[in-house]
């Protein structure tokens, strides 16, 4: 298996000279070698095989097995060679210096079967340099969510960071979930990750940050050579022609979070990808009830800073960070100034689009936004599900007229988009009722065929999406053993599209049991 991996990242940038996983200041080096620390029991809990498959790899048969004690951390294989990656980066609007792998721990980079490299990692595998305090270990709520949600996201058609396995470790964690001071023992768990590169905004901040502009200038050059060879130009004009990749990158990754009502909850620019991907799974949710100001995070829970509304703002807060990060190496400021404002040309035009498909409309022109505006206010006027209502209005009957005596039906069937639907028999129902009569003439405007309508919104507004009582559900069984709930779970949101009637319960809107459940409703940082 040696040529399997090619391991550019370690073999072309600095590695620090100390080989110890104590926590220290890293300076001069893009990474530290660390190897991972060994665990008593490992089992496999988790496999995704679209990705095993596209790396190349079987399903290991037993813990025995090289490739199962890989991926729990226990050896590496042939050609592995372990690193954590050092970075920097702005958490909640803040610098906050030197960050880096502090629960992760790279084994190098796969060469796929179609010749595509991929980055493996180990998330929950020991301490590293950056580890400050921590043990870097990682618990199975955290480590279960991470790698349900990476794949999920994938399926959903949304750029993102893969999961290829979840290995329970046989060991414990001590961690403080809700850091109230009750902290517990918790199973611990491994995932490992796969993306072209786990290279992030904070990566050349952090650099900057320490006026090492030789760094900065090693880890530039890096990624345009293996990761962006396009745009590997004269020196000038790579560093900004790149920078708007990653601003168009990001906006189409802003827009495609909102199309599907994802909310990250920790936008912190060291878990912003420089491919544009979704990165770093924490207390992440989905907009269930419909509230812009919501975050599953309950670090955030007074400043908001991360609720879904913020997130293509902050995104774009935080692409300002990355370009004073690259302004050293650029001398014409106004080429990073163009790269932002691709970010706000790209997001509302591609914003645009997206909408128009999830109303099933040709176009979504200037004059559309008051009928955008008008389904959002019709939505906060009563408990809405997110996801569900966009589902549900593929399925209104737009070629009957809408009349008074038969309203009631037309409500029907948005009654399952709501958590209260009693209250459309009131003002709630009429408001409705006026957006209705307005999309209605707005569909009919454009002729298009009601079934190809209907299709067209079904392929971009998906019935299936992991919820978070779903993922608790499905942490609460393994804890006992049961691993029916996550694979029944993986194969419903391999296709979130469509209709699955066997698996409709997976749709439901989030129970009222959940609503305040931990881990259901709000998520701490804690994993």
């Amino acid at each position: 298996m040696s040529d399997a991996f090619n391991n550019r990242f370690i073999s072309q940038l600095p590695a620090e000279p100390l080989q110890d996983p104590a926590p220290r200041q890293v300076h001069g080096a893009a990474y530290s070698r660390v190897q991972p620390t060994p665990v008593r029991a490992p089992q496999l809990l988790g496999w995704s095989e679209p990705l095993a498959r596209c790396l190349g790899l079987s399903r290991p048969r037993n813990s025995a097995e090289p490739w199962l004690q890989a991926l729990a951390g226990n050896r590496l294989l042939p050609g592995m060679q372990a690193y954590a990656m050092c970075y920097g980066g702005h958490q909640f609007g803040h610098w906050a210096g030197q960050l880096g792998d502090g629960r992760a721990i790279g084994l190098g980079e796969l060469v796929a079967p179609d010749g595509l490299s991929w980055e493996l990692q180990l998330k929950g595998a020991g301490p590293t340099p950056y580890s400050r305090s921590a043990d870097g270990r990682a618990v199975l709520r955290s480590s279960l969510r991470e790698f349900l949600c990476s794949e999920a996201m994938h399926h959903l058609g949304i750029p993102t960071t893969r999961a290829l396995s979840l290995v329970a470790t046989g060991e414990y964690v001590l961690r403080d979930m809700f850091y109230d001071g009750r902290p517990e023992n918790e199973p611990g768990a491994v995932v490992c990750r796969a993306a072209p590169s786990f290279l992030r905004f904070g990566t050349y901040e952090l650099p900057t940050s320490r006026e090492d502009i030789g760094l900065l200038r090693q880890l530039v050059d890096y990624t345009i050579r293996e990761h962006f060879p396009q745009h590997a130009d004269a020196e000038q004009v790579a560093v900004a022609a790149w920078f708007g990749e990653i601003c168009e990158r990001t906006a189409r990754l802003m827009v495609d979070w909102m199309r599907v009502g994802f909310v990250h909850g920790v936008m912190n620019t060291d878990n912003m990808s420089i491919h544009g991907l979704t990165i770093d799974y924490g207390p992440y949710g989905w907009l269930e009830t419909y509230d812009p100001r919501w975050t599953p995070n309950t670090t955030d829970a007074e400043g908001r800073r991360y609720s879904f509304a913020n997130q293509p703002a902050i995104a774009q807060w935080n692409l300002a960070c990355l370009a004073h990060a690259l302004s050293p190496l650029v001398a014409d400021r106004a080429a990073l100034t163009q790269g932002l404002e691709r970010y706000a040309s790209v997001f509302h035009s591609t914003y645009a689009a997206a909408f128009a498909a999830k109303l099933g409309l040709g176009e979504l022109a200037a004059t559309d936004d008051p009928l955008l505006q008008g389904l959002f206010a019709c939505m906060s006027q009563a408990e809405t599900d997110y996801c569900l209502l966009f589902r549900v209005l593929s399925e209104l009957p737009l070629e009957q007229e809408l009349r008074a005596e038969n309203a009631a039906a037309w409500l029907e069937v948005l009654a399952p988009a709501l958590y209260a639907p009693e209250e459309l028999s009131g003002e709630v129902g009429q408001a409705w009722l006026a957006w209705l009569r307005e999309y209605q003439a707005r569909v009919r405007q454009q002729n298009a065929e009601p079934a190809q309508r209907r299709a067209g919104m079904c392929q971009v507004n998906p019935k299936y999406v992991l919820r978070n009582y779903l993922a608790q559900q499905a942490i609460e069984a393994a804890q006992l053993g049961d691993l029916s709930v996550l694979e029944t779970l993986q194969r419903v949101l391999r296709r979130p599209y469509d209709e699955q009637p066997e698996f409709a319960d997976y749709a439901a809107k989030r129970p009222e049991w959940a609503r305040h459940k931990a881990g259901c409703s709000a998520l701490s940082c804690s994993s």
